[in-house]
């Protein structure tokens, strides 16, 4: 089986789990008690999340625990509108969000605040002048992905960071998609939050941060004890907590090398298939991608179709984020973009990861170009 759908998620690396293991079957301690055991798993805990933090840029006390992107990217939203005080906020996003910050900006809507959606080009790219031009005088908060996890286009998170800081509003940036692909650096961004899952990184699923800039206030979303500074109440998952730590550590020491070889292996893949497959469109071509991220448009095709005959076929792709493949709607991305429902419904995303090989990539050529032709004979 060929797995071409790593941005829906990694596989575990083996060094994670080596890491993670003592913390599975071993030592008993709550992170909270004051006895040796607990103290024992309170370092690993710190040491993790001083791993994390390097890989971003931050300071370790900036970081707090979550169970995954969403629940970050939820605290940042909620947690800095309920912060701010006021029963309307003004809140500024891109319609190609993921899922996990487009629901709570609807709520916010539904409650009472107000939300800009900021367009994009035929390319997949927002317009700093453009998204700059929706702030208001009471904007509160700013959230714009850092890479799309459709079609990998990478947004201009920094440019806006300047307009942001001088007027006082906050800044957030569902970086998810991103991390282990390209750099991550919460000074260099000029970011006041930022959302990361381990599980996009060869870490395990259950686990996540939500970068806090020192000073920014949040309220937490649920109500407990004192863990993560009162904004993430519960008994920390440790053994997700380090294996997290792990992955980051590994993610930063390869990056380079990791993004260099998925760009050659995606380059090589959608190079033979627009010379192969007529009607091919490589969705978000001219601009900056994630070096591993493939969203190509096959006239004709159903995509769905597609990626159930390729499994079959051993190989694993998807149409798009796996969190809104049970709506079964075509790719809002792609919509936003310009492309026809037709067009949309004809898009398939092939993600490569650290793990693939150049036999991967072509046994994948074929099976997609034979596949595809017999699914358009079908048709005839």
């Amino acid at each position: 089986m060929i797995y071409l759908d790593n941005n829906a998620t990694t596989a575990l690396e083996p060094e994670v789990l080596d890491e993670m293991m003592p913390w599975l079957g071993g030592t008993p301690g709550n992170p909270s008690s004051i006895h040796s055991f607990g103290q024992e798993t309170r370092r690993a805990i710190d040491r993790a999340r001083t791993r994390v933090a390097r890989f971003i840029g931050a300071q370790p006390e900036e970081l707090v625990f979550t169970s995954g992107g969403t629940e970050a990217d939820n605290l940042a939203l909620f947690g800095a509108v309920a912060a701010s005080g006021t029963t309307t906020p003004h809140v500024v996003t891109t319609i190609i969000e993921h899922q996990a910050v487009i629901n709570p900006c609807r709520h916010i809507e539904k409650a009472g605040g107000v939300v800009a959606w900021a367009p994009i080009d035929a390319n997949g790219l927002i317009r700093p002048e453009d998204t700059i031009a929706l702030f208001k005088d009471d904007t509160l908060l700013v959230s714009v992905m850092l890479a799309n996890n459709d079609i990998g286009t990478i947004q201009p998170v920094r440019e806006l960071s300047n307009a942001t800081r001088e007027r006082g509003i906050l800044l957030h940036t569902d970086a998810v998609q991103a991390a282990g692909k390209i750099e991550i650096d919460v000074k260099k961004l000029g970011v006041d939050l930022l959302s990361l899952s381990a599980h996009k990184l060869y870490g395990p699923k259950g686990v996540g941060i939500l970068y806090v800039r020192k000073g920014i206030r949040l309220k937490p979303l649920v109500f407990g004890g004192h863990q993560e500074r009162g904004l993430r109440p519960g008994t920390e998952n440790v053994a997700g907590i380090v294996g997290f730590g792990k992955a980051c550590e590994i993610a930063g020491a390869r990056l380079a090398a990791d993004a260099a070889r998925m760009e050659t292996m995606r380059s090589a893949f959608e190079t033979a298939i627009c010379e192969r497959i007529a009607g091919t469109t490589i969705n978000g071509l001219n601009a900056p991608r994630l070096p591993n991220t493939s969203n190509l448009s096959f006239e004709g095709i159903d995509g769905e179709a597609l990626v159930i005959n390729l499994d079959l076929m051993g190989l694993a792709a998807s149409t798009g984020a796996a969190c809104s493949s049970a709506e079964n709607e075509p790719s809002h991305v792609l919509a936003a973009m310009g492309r026809s429902p037709a067009e949309a419904r004809s898009s398939v995303r092939f993600s490569f990861g650290r793990h693939n090989a150049e036999e991967d990539v072509a046994r994948a050529i074929e099976l997609v170009a034979q596949t595809v032709q017999q699914l358009r004979e079908c048709r005839q």
